[in-house]
């Protein structure tokens, strides 16, 4: 069991389970739900159980709540409760296993390399009659089905007698068909046997094709046959449906077919497991996020519902249990202070020394820890909003203090680092490092406007931090959001003053330097560039034009409104009328396919809600809310629930609410960044939209499946991923407590 999921167990058995509330939704007039009561779900979560090396074939959950596994090295049994396998023969009979099964009596069933094993009262022992290897075990009341490829035997613990059926001996699954007979699957198609009959169905008019490998019956008595091509479904034994990657199948290799104690059907394959609903909904769990190996080789389920899934990595266990957003919050919440806040109070994600691994965690630096300590200031400030706790104001003040740090730390009058670490520290991402003539004149053909920043970190005057240079724009714009929304919803008379001269002395030093952001050599940092000599007249920035035109605004506008002070309002003026800024900005919405990342789109998140709150000019207020409704329009199928609740604060529409609170319920409780990749999927397309330099999905996949969010990723993303990092949980944070505030989400 992974330390996460250890964590996870003990939150759930000590903590909060939810009151079931009722579901109540006020309707807008297009029928949006415009408010949504927190009411109980069923969270999923993943145990996982390795056993490296040991290709588990077979699992089977036992009435005790222990669970057995037949694996290619013997049989092994996990104790409830405990996470260690232990293995249940010595010696010659370990060996390759195939099978298990219970009876009735609690028999426990072992169909291994040599034969038939029974085990009963702590004892083992070998059944008479069988010859093994046996791959297959049925057990009906009192008796039990064994088959393999040396014969087809019928027996009890007293004895076992041999068939004379001839059933091809490459048999994947065995199971009752509700009366006196058996359901077989093979290599060569179906066989249906009784004690008096033998029918064998192969033909393309009966299934998809004749690999036959699991079986089960549905809930309505139709019999689910997978295997190569996908899932045959038959009615009284005719081909009524299938189920192929159109239907959300992702792999053509079907390995195991069960029913779940909740009536929907678990379909395994070699690219996970996906489930179909009664409803005609189906979900996908993949990846090592849900399982300890993409190949399913058998599923079963125990008393309580959960999934026991073998692979060829381990066993993992899918569980649930019933949580609803504010018990979700506190977890998540949990999670933050515990391992996602650093000194002086920076928000940011975790290093994982050993990879998926949270208790070998470790901070670490980031260049964008400016930017997300930014959410994280938004976002406890809508918890102090929503709820007046004292500790969310407290934290917001410490998180505040960090940005403001960032720029005393730095000693000039206006420029700001983007991220600190304490001076003992031997190791930082991008550390300092020296150019060679070649190596600049290779920069600068792939990249014009490369800036060779050789000394990245520097030591501060009082020698108790390293401070990094080289501050990008995204930075700025992250401070910016997280500096309003404090000042608007938090901060005192006495707080809004310190802010906004923090806010102002940036801005006095954008515009000592043509409104670049000047690092301490004096020059443009890399990204940081706002000047109309830049973006109106230089064509290499062309591409960020539209962009940086609506940022300076959103920066010159927010300082106006915190201090009053008429020079920031007239060089506001003067870039919309002499240098066509606020033109410049319409182009957001028409960006050029070549130059668009979805980086810039959070960005632009950032700003309308400064633009839009700070603008009492009523002509130009219009022009921003017509932009965000053009903007929000390309952004809606990103179900992206920040822009959302952004889009609802700046407008006071509450839209999109629905997707908004299916992404905060579908996100997993495990927020290491397991490698996701959607490339190994049958059921989906490779595409380039939105963004055309990045494959994408063609479907937007739910939160579940997903990367690892920061809210600068792309939702759409292909592939990628990384074990060693655990994301802080601001992503969803913000937005719950956006929507809890908003009143678009109930306590």
């Amino acid at each position: 069991m992974q330390p996460f999921e250890k964590h996870l167990i003990a939150w759930l058995l000590c903590g909060f389970l939810p009151v079931l509330f009722s579901c109540q939704r006020d309707k807008t007039a297009d029928n949006e739900p415009s408010f949504h009561q927190d009411e109980a779900f069923w969270q999923e979560y993943h145990e996982a159980y390795p056993m490296e090396a040991n290709d588990v074939r077979a699992v089977l959950p036992d009435r005790d709540g222990n669970v057995w596994a037949a694996t290619a090295k013997g049989i092994f049994r996990k104790i409830k409760d405990s996470g260690n396998w232990a293995p249940i023969f010595d010696g010659y009979a370990n060996g390759p296993s195939f099978a298990l099964a219970q009876d009735s009596a609690g028999t426990i069933w072992l169909g291994t390399w040599n034969g038939l094993y029974q085990y009963q009262n702590g004892a083992v022992t070998k059944a008479n009659g069988p010859t093994g290897p046996i791959s297959s075990i049925c057990t009906k009341a009192g008796t039990v089905y064994a088959i393999g490829p040396n014969g087809f035997w019928i027996g009890n613990l007293k004895g076992f007698t041999l068939q004379k059926a001839a059933i091809a001996r490459s048999v994947r699954d065995v199971i009752s068909d509700g009366q006196d007979g058996l359901l077989i699957a093979t290599d060569v198609g179906l066989y249906h046997w009784t004690p008096s009959n033998l029918e064998h169905t192969y033909k393309t008019d009966a299934l998809i094709a004749a690999y036959a490998k699991g079986l089960a019956f549905n809930n309505d008595g139709k019999l689910w046959i997978g295997g190569l091509g996908g899932v045959t479904i038959q009615a009284r034994g005719k081909k009524e449906a299938e189920l192929r990657p159109k239907d959300g199948i992702p792999s053509i290799y079907v390995t195991a077919v069960r029913l779940a104690p909740d009536s929907s059907m678990w379909v395994g394959t070699q690219t996970g497991v996906v489930r179909f609903a009664k409803d005609g909904s189906h979900s996908l769990r993949f990846s090592r996020r849900w399982l300890m190996d993409d190949q399913v080789n058998d599923i079963a389920f125990d008393n309580n519902g959960n999934a026991w899934i073998a692979t060829p990595r381990g066993v993992s266990a899918i569980k649930k249990r019933k949580m609803n957003l504010a018990s979700k919050s506190d977890f998540f919440y949990d999670v933050l202070m515990k391992r996602h806040i650093r000194l002086p109070w920076i928000a940011g994600q975790a290093h994982l020394r050993v990879a998926g691994d949270t208790t070998t965690w470790e901070p670490e630096d980031d260049d964008n820890d400016g930017e997300y300590t930014g959410n994280y200031l938004a976002m406890e400030s809508f918890r102090y909003a929503a709820t007046k706790d004292p500790i969310a104001k407290e934290n917001a003040r410490k998180a505040f203090g960090f940005l403001k740090l960032l720029q005393d730390v730095t000693g000039t009058k206006g420029f700001f680092a983007r991220t600190i670490v304490p001076a003992t520290w031997t190791y930082m991402h991008d550390g300092n490092r020296t150019y060679t003539e070649r190596e600049l004149a290779d920069e600068l053909v792939k990249e014009p406007r490369f800036k060779p920043v050789e000394v990245r970190w520097h030591l501060s005057a009082d020698k108790k931090w390293l401070w990094k240079g080289d501050t990008s724009s995204d930075e700025m714009c992250g401070h910016m959001f997280g500096y309003y929304y404090y000042y608007t919803l938090v901060a005192d008379a006495a707080e809004k003053k310190v802010i906004g001269a923090h806010v102002g002395r940036i801005v006095d030093y954008l515009m000592q330097h043509q409104l670049n952001f000047a690092d301490v050599d004096g020059k443009a940092t890399r990204w940081s560039v706002w000047s109309p000599d830049q973006l109106n007249r230089d064509p290499e920035w062309l591409p960020d034009r539209n962009q940086n035109s609506m940022e300076m605004l959103a920066f010159l506008k927010l300082a106006h409104h915190m201090t009053g002070q008429e020079k920031y309002g007239k060089e506001y003026l003067r870039l919309i009328e002499k240098e066509h800024y606020l033109d410049n900005m319409k182009g957001v919405t028409q960006q050029n396919p070549a130059w668009l990342i979805y980086f810039d789109v959070v960005l632009q998140a950032y700003l309308y809600p400064i633009l839009i709150h700070c603008e009492k000019d009523p002509e130009r207020l219009k022009f921003y809310k017509n932009h965000l409704e053009e903007w929000f329009l390309k952004r809606k199928g990103d179900h992206n629930p920040l822009i959302n609740f952004i889009y609802a604060h700046c407008l006071d529409k509450k839209a999109e609410l629905k997707n908004s609170v299916d992404f905060l319920v579908d996100t997993p409780l495990d927020l290491v960044d397991w490698p996701i990749d959607h490339r190994k999927r049958e059921d989906i397309q490779v595409v380039r939209t939105p963004v055309l330099e990045d494959e994408q999905v063609s479907e937007l996949q739910p939160a579940s499946i997903r990367l690892t969010v920061r809210w600068d990723k792309n939702p759409w993303t292909l592939s990628g991923g990384n074990p060693q990092v655990e994301r802080e949980p601001v992503f969803w944070l913000l937005p719950y407590w956006m929507g809890r505030y908003l009143g678009m989400i109930s306590k």
